[in-house]
């Protein structure tokens, strides 16, 4: 039988509340292959954010588990690095810092203090930030902190990087940019990502397939849409092809249906 890289097995997970629990995931099972660019979509409140902390080790299950090549993670760890909207950056370091941050943490032992000066400088290069190496992150836009935040991330070498609508706070230029560095990063590294938003376009322009989740509580896998787009993608030549539009309207439709069955409700 065929082992998935990334095995989410029939998760629960329910908040204790006063007389009872809040039910917020209901068996959801999933399988993710080595270097798959996965996007979770849902309206809000069903439960992505927490999804995507189970998986990252910061929320346990209630049930189920989240296996890594046939491991059971259950706490954070270097192999699962997070991008979050906000930055999370520490203030009083520089970009330099807060990469050096991770580096040193995961790689002390392995690599010399020239080796992890040279990777730390080796990430920042890779989402353009090396010229702003000494700028803190109240001396730097939004979208540059992000960038140093994808930096840190990837600096760790995880395994699974996942990113919590990394683009949610920005405009709309810096977001386009950020999610084409995205793309350039991914089709270099071929590293797997998980990937949460609310944007549509944002999911069939970088995802292999997207997850579309029900609403909460208790939300699953209502559908999983593949995305058969070649490889590299250009926004503008995407924007008109058949394929992306038929992906599109496909996770449109499936929204605006579980938004009309909630109104109903």
């Amino acid at each position: 039988m065929k082992r998935s890289y990334l095995k989410l097995d029939h998760i629960d997970k329910a908040f204790p509340r006063a007389g009872g629990a809040t039910e917020v995931l209901r068996d959801v099972d999933l399988a993710i292959e080595k270097g798959e660019f996965v996007s979770i979509i849902g309206h809000s409140g069903c439960g992505k954010s927490t999804l995507l902390n189970i998986v990252a080790g910061l929320t346990p299950a209630t049930r189920g588990a989240v296996l890594l090549e046939d491991r059971e993670v259950n706490s954070p760890g270097p192999d699962r690095a997070v991008v979050f909207q906000n930055h999370s950056l520490l203030p009083w370091l520089t970009a330099y810092e807060n990469v050096r941050l991770a580096v040193d943490k995961v790689f002390s032992g392995v690599k010399s203090k020239a080796e992890r000066h040279d990777w730390t400088m080796r990430n920042l290069d890779l989402v353009q930030m090396g010229h702003a190496r000494d700028k803190r992150p109240a001396e730097i836009s939004g979208g540059m902190k992000q960038r140093v935040g994808i930096a840190r991330a990837l600096a760790m070498e995880p395994k699974v990087l996942l990113l919590d609508e990394p683009f949610g706070a920005l405009d709309a230029l810096t977001r386009a940019h950020l999610q084409d560095q995205v793309m350039q990063i991914h089709a270099g590294l071929a590293n797997t990502v998980i990937m949460i938003t609310h944007d549509v376009d944002e999911a069939v322009l970088l995802s292999d397939r997207i997850v579309m989740m029900t609403n909460g509580p208790a939300a699953h896998v209502g559908e999983v849409l593949e995305v058969p787009l070649a490889r590299p993608r250009r926004r503008i030549e995407v924007a008109t092809d058949p394929t992306y539009l038929r992906c599109r309207e496909a996770v449109l439709r499936f929204l605006y249906e579980r938004h009309r069955y909630v109104e109903a409700a």
